[in-house]
Order: structure tokens, then sequence, then C-alpha cells
């Protein structure tokens, strides 16, 4: 690892023990959203990694950033969601798509925190099926009429800017949207399973007014920006999954080396050795696998293939090292008092969040198909 990604992975690592840990159970507890501390992440450059500095941010890259998602993760995976949808798929991707004059709005509030953001995609009738959307942006001489509504967007109930898909006619728009706009709504926060004190809810339009100026890219682009952007949140998200089955790893161990039963400690057991070393197999190929993959965002070599499966592996691989952990803690690992069960929690979102598993199973198995059909016919 380069000297710079060593001293980024301390900083982060240092500041999730001190900052964030002590917050984590509270947040998942009270599904606390810790406005203040994200705050704080803005200050330390940590919300606009990936933005240049003439906009606020610490002109950095994305395995930086993928290397802060993993520590915050590991701290408390349900920060990490915030954090990734906040300056990923929102302020990254605003970057990426966004006009000077768009850009110069809104990058540094949100890379200091002062502005929380998110993403506004999924709608009650199409999740998986995105493109379906039915949330409208009606064209109004030099404005659009927005009407419609969003579902399970992470940080809704507290972010300022939202980066929300419409449809314009027969095709896609993105636009910026604020919580101010007249309009604009929220419904009530969702009391989730996992993954508590990142806040998710529902947002409201009603005919709010956008000038053209709102517009993320080009009139009627949006499915280039949507599609442009996936590639690279799944292999950062990936990264969620990682911080958090890197904590379960770490809590089975401790707690391996010194519970005892039969007059010696469980680690002394092959049922658990056998456990702790599939573990750590699919914990470091997953890590691997999806460093590889940023690898590829950052040489603008990467595809659908590698992105869907870095996160697809990764996903599966925490919940079974969060599920195997919680087994090892036996009975004391189904109590609220022991951590492992909130991250056990926590590990199930990345399975279902930022496009299910199957769906992804599905975009693995078509680009395969596709590269095999191009030429591909002596293997891969």
């Amino acid at each position: 690892m380069k000297d710079e990604y060593i001293m980024i992975q301390q900083s982060a690592r240092q500041f999730a023990e001190k900052e964030i840990m002590p917050v984590a159970k509270k947040m998942d507890r009270e599904n606390f959203f810790p406005a203040e501390l994200f705050r704080k992440m803005g200050k330390e450059g940590y919300l606009g990694i990936t933005i240049p500095e003439e906009y606020g941010g610490s002109g950095s890259d994305y395995i930086s950033q993928a290397i802060i998602e993993e520590e915050i993760s590991y701290a408390s995976g349900s920060l990490g969601l915030s954090y990734g949808a906040h300056s990923n798929l929102c302020l990254d991707n605003l970057y990426r798509n966004g006009s000077k004059y768009l850009r110069e709005k809104y990058l540094e509030k949100l890379c200091s925190g002062e502005y929380i953001g998110s993403l506004g995609m999924t709608e009650p009738s199409s999740g998986s099926d995105a493109l379906s959307m039915k949330t409208k942006a009606v064209e109004n001489k030099n404005d659009f009429v927005l009407n419609g509504s969003k579902i399970f967007i992470t940080n809704a109930p507290y972010a300022d800017v939202f980066l929300v898909y419409a449809r314009t006619g027969e095709n896609i728009t993105p636009f910026i949207v604020e919580s101010s706009d007249k309009g604009f709504s929220r419904g009530q926060e969702f009391d989730k399973m996992g993954m508590r004190g990142s806040p998710t809810g529902t947002i409201f339009f009603n005919d709010i007014t956008l000038n053209k100026g709102r517009i993320v890219g080009e009139m009627n682009g949006g499915k280039k920006v949507l599609l442009s952007g996936l590639n690279l949140e799944r292999a950062v998200l990936a990264f969620n999954a990682i911080g958090i089955a890197r904590r379960a790893m770490d809590l089975s161990i401790n707690y391996a080396v010194e519970r005892k039963q039969f007059g010696k400690a469980i680690k002394d057991f092959e049922l658990i050795q056998e456990k702790l070393a599939y573990m750590y197999t699919k914990f470091e190929s997953s890590r691997i696998f999806a460093m590889e993959a940023l690898t590829r965002v950052q040489e603008n070599r990467m595809d659908s293939l590698d992105a869907a499966s870095a996160i697809l592996y990764a996903s599966e691989s925490s919940e079974y090292i969060a599920r195997e952990a919680l087994q090892i803690f036996g009975g004391y690992g189904y109590i609220k008092d022991f951590e492992i069960e909130r991250v056990f929690r926590d590990s199930i979102l990345l399975t279902i969040g930022a496009g299910t598993n199957e769906i992804r199973k599905k975009v693995i198995s078509e680009a395969l198909i596709k590269k095999y059909s191009r030429g591909g016919k002596n293997g891969l």
C-alpha cells in the first residue's frame, strides 16, 4: 500500500476509534443519526475525498474513499452507509456530471458537511426496475415542474441536497432538488431491522419548480449518468460490507480466545478453528477482489462484470462472516448487549441495498455472455 494510503487509513482508523465507536451503540439503540459527527468528517476531509481542492475537497481518489469507507463501517456499518450515500452516490456523482454552476453552488458545502447529500432513485413501484420510475418533470417554458416520490432513500430524513432522477417524456433526466424547495416534503423515517442510525425514508415532490440550471448532465441523459455511476458505486460500497466483515472477524477472534468451555479456550476446538479459517479466507479474498475492481476504475478499464462481482462477493461474504461470528458467540451473540448482534443485522443490508444480489447476478451473467459473444470464445 502506498504511503499516502497508509496515512489516510491511519487517520480514518483513529477518527473512527475516537469519534464513531463511542456513539455506535446509541445510533443503533435509538436510531440516532449523529449530524454533528458527520460535519466533523467533513472537517477531516473525508466527505469530499475525491473532489478537487478548488471545490473544497481533498483531491484524492477512489481507493482513498474505499479505505475511509471500510474504517467508518468497521466502527459503525450504518454510518458507513450514510457516508457512502453522501460522499459517492451524491457528491462524487454531482462532481463528475454536474455543470460548473452546480459544482460551485453545492460542492463546497457538501464537502464540509454543511449540506448532507442523498440520491433519489428508488420508487414504491420501481426498485430493481429503476428505469420504470414514475416521478415526472414536465417542461414549462424555462422551468420544469417535478411531481412524484422516492422511497428507501438513505439520508432522506436529514439531507439538504438530493440528486433525483425523473422521467422527462420517454427519457430520464437527473435534477438537483433542495429540501428547502417549495413543494418538497418528507415522510416518516423508517424503523429498520439493521443499519439503524443511517436514516432512511420517503421524499415527496408536489409541483416543485426547478430551473434548467438544476439539470445534472444533459437533458434526457439520465440513463447515461445513472449507468456511468453504477460500476463505481458498487465497487466503493463493497467496502461498507468489508468493514462490517472485519469487525465481525475481530469480535469473534477475541471472544474465541477469552471464552472457555470444558476447561480450555474455544479457540482450541477444531470446529471453531474451521469457522475462523473460512471467515478469514472470505474476508481477505473479498477485500482483494474489491480493491482490484477499484484499481480498474482509476485506470478506466472497469466494466459491469468487475463491479457487480466485487459487491456480490463482498456482501455475501460479510453476511456469512457475521453469521458465523454470531454462532461462535453462541447464546451471548443473540443478546443486544453484545455488539456482534448489531453487526450481524447490519451485514444483511448490503445483499439488498444498492441493488439486490439477484440483480447483481443477472448483471454478471449478461456481461459474461456479452463478453463471450464479442470474441471471448477462447475463455476469460
